[in-house]
């Protein structure tokens, strides 16, 4: 960045958060991370965090999938942005969140930020925390329009 120049508005910090997919026979099931720490410590979560300020969107939410899961994915669907002012306690916190499909459910192993990661069924997901119950609901809707061929 060239300049000296001093922005004079607060910036949010810029999260990204994964939805992970997969088939496990007949039942879908979804990825979620245990959280290590404060805020939310001990509750289920999507895989994600802080973007660094020399990444994308989308290169945030790989690089904190395999940081927390060891797992990599294919392609990316936006799901979208949330930006709810007390979304997150510790500060302003806008994410981005997106979702992959997996074939079948693959190993994962919890690590960094995540105490334990698991395939949840999505007929018997934990409560989640943070506003993830209403982004998990918007990736569902997504994936269905997708299913039928809709944008």
């Amino acid at each position: 960045m060239e300049g000296n120049y001093c922005y004079q508005y607060p910036h949010p910090a810029i999260t990204a958060d994964c939805l992970v997919f997969a088939c496990d026979g007949a039942v879908t099931k979804l990825l979620l991370i245990e959280r290590r720490h404060e805020p939310c410590k001990g509750r289920w979560a999507f895989p994600g965090g802080f973007m660094n300020i020399n990444e994308t969107a989308d290169a945030a939410a790989r690089r904190e999938l395999q940081e927390e899961t060891g797992l990599t994915v294919g392609e990316l669907h936006q799901v979208g942005a949330y930006t709810a002012v007390e979304r997150d306690p510790r500060e302003r916190v806008v994410t981005i969140a997106y979702y992959a499909e997996l074939d079948s459910v693959a190993a994962v192993e919890a690590a960094d930020d995540a105490c334990r990661a698991c395939w949840w069924s999505l007929d018997d997901l934990p409560e989640l925390a943070f506003d993830h119950a209403e982004i998990l609901r918007d990736a569902l809707e997504k994936r269905k329009y997708k299913s039928q061929g809709k944008r």
